[in-house]
């Protein structure tokens, strides 16, 4: 079974070099591993995919061994596993605001005792062979990984006790959602300092709680700056961009002529 290589950093102290994917472009998968990225953040929250292509880009990311996070569409128990079972070395969750919503995750997707995932011990995550449920249970257990995306001030006020729930291993900021949510919930955010204060809490709560804390960001600065906080996951790059930025840089060659 498949060694997780974003559990594999963050044990050892690392920084997981994180890219994101939106659409069926399994090419993405083997440029990302070569360029050295660790995981491919594979968004199912705002990007629609069919399961049979989302299987397809799981086995290219076990093909060029890969981590494969997704960020799924739906919390229905059985669904959530499934994309385990399929590949997925990490599941993000949007939108855990509550102690008790991250616990119920955990029930959904760890083994018990811990959880209530269904073992099913035949799919790409086991090799489609069968293993011991006691072997494959810690195999789980130790080489996937549940995130819970903390972007609501409600999440931020709660995100001590998050932390702290058994089974969390990773906090990821959403400062898109959250800088906005800070914006415009009547005390307002102008310069920032409410959703810097954010990151700070997080990083903490992650630290005391010996968890990994997570975000997206941008520029060698910005990069360097979260993880002197301690940040051991960080996205920085992905299909959506790179094509714009592509076309951009591509038609200002042309204008160079004019």
């Amino acid at each position: 079974m498949r060694k997780s290589r974003v559990m594999a950093t963050i044990r050892s102290g690392g920084l997981v070099r994180l890219c994101s994917l939106g659409h069926y472009v399994p090419s993405f998968v083997a440029q990302a591993a070569r360029a050295g990225y660790e995981c491919i953040w594979l968004d199912l929250e705002h990007r629609a995919l069919s399961i049979r292509e989302t299987q397809s880009l799981l086995t290219e990311c076990h093909l060029f061994d890969i981590d494969c996070m997704v960020r799924v569409p739906t919390r229905e128990k059985a669904q959530l596993y499934r994309y385990l079972e399929d590949g997925a070395a990490g599941l993000m969750i949007p939108h855990v605001s509550t102690p008790a919503e991250a616990k119920d995750l955990v029930r959904s997707t760890k083994f018990p005792p811990l959880g209530e995932r269904g073992f099913d011990n035949a799919g790409l995550d086991a090799d489609y062979y069968l293993h011991s449920m006691d072997d494959f249970a810690d195999w789980a257990h130790s080489e996937t990984f549940l995130t819970v995306q903390i972007e609501t001030p409600e999440a931020v006020e709660n995100v001590e006790a998050i932390a702290a729930t058994k089974g969390v291993d990773i906090l990821f900021i959403g400062p898109g959602d959250l800088g906005y949510r800070y914006r415009h919930d009547g005390t307002g955010d102008p310069d920032g300092s409410r959703l810097e204060a954010a990151f700070e809490r997080v990083a903490a709560a992650a630290k005391a709680n010996g968890i990994a804390w997570a975000c997206p960001t941008a520029g060698a600065a910005n990069i360097r700056k979260r993880r002197e906080q301690g940040c051991q996951m960080i996205a920085n790059a992905g299909d959506f961009m790179s094509i714009l930025n592509g076309l951009n840089a591509g038609i200002r060659e042309f204008e160079e002529i004019d």
